[in-house]
């Protein structure tokens, strides 16, 4: 392939390259990466580091490109699916029920989606019944990846007003 036509195909490349590095899971607390899906070598990166525990909101239907859970436990990670289809599962029971599963995990953990957007709304609720206030709530969601998800965080948040 002549040079010319490569970099154009490189810079044609660079912001799905930007775009799937914004997904890849990140430390956002103390033992808790967050963000989008990982693939087979950020799975087996990560249990080195000593991830324990990964928690997934994708459904059973959502493609991962391998199988996740399998390559989890051949890892010795324990898996835990909390499928969340989208924003009508945004739901402070199921932030109660990811809250739940994070505070009985022994060790680092690993909290994807497809994207991180489902994994900060759901972060962003659960700080939010902890008692934080709307904005810090979703700061908290949007460093672990909300997006879209957050006008339906914000009428959650109202929805459990008193």
């Amino acid at each position: 392939m002549p040079l010319p036509r490569l970099l154009c195909l490189l810079l044609l490349m660079l912001p799905l390259l930007a775009q799937a590095e914004g997904h890849a899971p990140r430390l956002v607390h103390p033992a808790l990466y967050a963000g989008g899906q990982p693939d087979e070598a950020t799975l087996r990166a990560l249990a080195a580091q000593g991830v324990t525990t990964v928690i997934d909101l994708r459904g059973a239907e959502e493609p991962r490109g391998y199988a996740e859970a399998d390559t989890a436990r051949a890892l010795g990670l324990r898996y835990i699916a909390l499928p969340v289809a989208g924003a009508q599962d945004i739901t402070p029971a199921n932030a109660q029920a990811l809250q739940s599963a994070l505070d009985t995990a022994q060790g680092p953990v690993l909290l994807h989606c497809a994207s991180g957007n489902r994994v900060g709304a759901l972060l962003a609720l659960s700080a939010h019944a902890r008692g934080a206030s709307d904005e810090e709530a979703l700061a908290e969601g949007r460093a672990a990846g909300l997006g879209s998800l957050e006008p339906t965080v914000r009428a959650r948040f109202h929805d459990a007003a008193p």
